[in-house]
């Protein structure tokens, strides 16, 4: 087969032929295997490999986007004369353009980050062994009618990036991952939850056993699930969850939602939007994480920064054409598919933990609930008006009194975010390291 690189040089060659300016082209190698199990028995197997090229062109301020997933050489021919016809008619756009060749990644230290499992791949028999013992496992606790499923997965990807402008570089990384879904009763009364795990090395993946065992656990924590009060309470967001809270400030501090003036954080660059001592910051080389890379999408050399520091925003996350429309610099967090244009996205982010426990937040807050579990999403990104479904547990005198469902939370993501106090319970191997997160004065709408 014929290399990501040699497709991507491939790509810009038939591009500048076709009548580009400039352009730049991305090629992905996919393969993935996935096994399935219910009631002791395969159910899904599942194999997918393939490689997917992408080209983007630009004439003066104009631009196109095209991709296929045919790499012969008359398709790519065929692909780059697409693309520059679409662009000859596409709107202008005064910030688009590739980066300038001094601002490209010069060093790009793959091996530290440590991306690829190096050992063998699994084969089938394996994963289907491993997806057993973790339904056996879930299986093996009074209470837990059924398993939805019990899975074992493995993927390893492949990413080249090259341009007009000299950049040529890419990565590969592997995944290696297991979970499962308990179900407890019966009809009306059933309860289910999961246990899902992944990791870039086999040998950091915890035992399938565990992992079967955390899923009916939690299942069984949730029997006789009932709604809760309604008021204004504390709500403490479980470690489970806490990250998609964060996740709403991160989406708000994006460049290309504050550049389309719809972000409730649009007039709060340098001001506090935290609590004194927390801080967010990206790190995009962390060793073994999956969201790690060198560079970024436009050849950009990726580094740490503190989007928050002691409380107060620092600064949008910015791709080249978003810092441009906004009079900055980008933040080289440009990231894209290979039909898309690059947008901003953020990498590898970690909330400053606190000094206390999940339990201790618990006893602080007194009555209230605790949030294991989020359906549905409504939120104004203009004002910050927050309303989600939510399940989990009722508290009572800082203790667990009895799991809930059916219930929603609201408030107002500002005034939320003021008043957050982290325990320090967060898992390091995650994107977003992210520990539960105490909020006060929510409304919790359940009986």
């Amino acid at each position: 087969m014929t290399s990501l690189s040699n497709l991507t040089e491939a790509l810009l060659h038939a591009a500048t032929h076709a009548g580009a300016e400039t352009a730049d082209a991305i090629a992905i190698k996919g393969r993935s295997v996935t096994i399935e199990i219910r009631d002791r028995a395969l159910e899904h197997a599942e194999s997918a490999e393939g490689v997917e090229i992408g080209l983007r062109v630009l004439l003066g301020r104009r631009q196109a986007c095209v991709a296929s997933s045919d790499t012969g050489s008359e398709a790519i021919a065929e692909m780059a004369e697409r693309a520059v016809d679409m662009a000859r008619v596409a709107p202008e756009d005064a910030h688009v353009g590739l980066a300038d060749p001094d601002q490209l990644a010069r060093n790009r230290n793959l091996d530290a980050l440590d991306l690829v499992d190096r050992s063998d791949a699994p084969v089938p028999a394996e994963m289907e062994k491993t997806a057993l013992q973790v339904e056996a496992a879930a299986l093996s606790h009074q209470g837990i009618s059924q398993v939805d499923v019990a899975a074992a997965s493995f993927e390893q990807s492949a990413f080249h990036l090259a341009a007009t402008n000299g950049f040529s570089g890419g990565w590969e990384r592997t995944s290696h991952g297991a979970y499962c879904v308990a179900i407890a009763g019966e009809g009306l009364e059933m309860e289910r939850d999961h246990c899902s795990e992944s990791r870039v090395h086999q040998s950091d993946l915890p035992d399938a056993e565990d992992i079967g065992h955390r899923a009916a656990e939690r299942t069984l924590a949730r029997a006789g699930a009932r709604k809760p009060e309604t008021g204004a309470f504390p709500v403490l967001f479980d470690e489970r969850i806490a990250g998609s809270l964060i996740g709403h400030l991160l989406q708000a501090a994006n460049g290309a939602t504050v550049a389309r003036g719809s972000s409730w954080l649009r007039d709060r660059l340098g001001k506090k939007v935290l609590p004194d001592g927390l801080s967010i910051t990206e790190n995009p080389h962390r060793p073994r994480v999956s969201g790690s890379r060198p560079f970024d999408a436009e050849g950009l050399p990726t580094r740490t920064r503190q989007i928050v520091e002691n409380g107060t925003l620092n600064g949008w996350t910015l791709d080249l054409a978003t810092a441009r429309k906004l009079g900055m610099d980008s933040t080289a967090s440009a990231s894209r598919g290979t039909a898309s244009p690059p947008s901003p996205s953020v990498t590898n982010i970690l909330l400053t933990e606190g000094c206390v426990s999940r339990d201790d937040l618990l006893r602080d807050m007194g009555n209230g609930l605790m949030v294991t579990s989020l359906m549905g999403t409504s939120i104004n990104p203009t004002t910050g008006d927050y309303s989600r479904g939510a399940s989990g547990f009722w508290i009572e005198n800082g203790e667990i009194a009895y799991p809930v469902n059916e219930c929603t939370i609201a408030g107002n993501l500002l005034d939320m975010f003021r008043t957050i106090r982290p325990a320090n319970d967060a898992r390091h191997h995650l994107r977003r390291v992210v520990p539960s997160l105490l909020v006060e004065g929510l409304t919790v709408a359940g009986k």
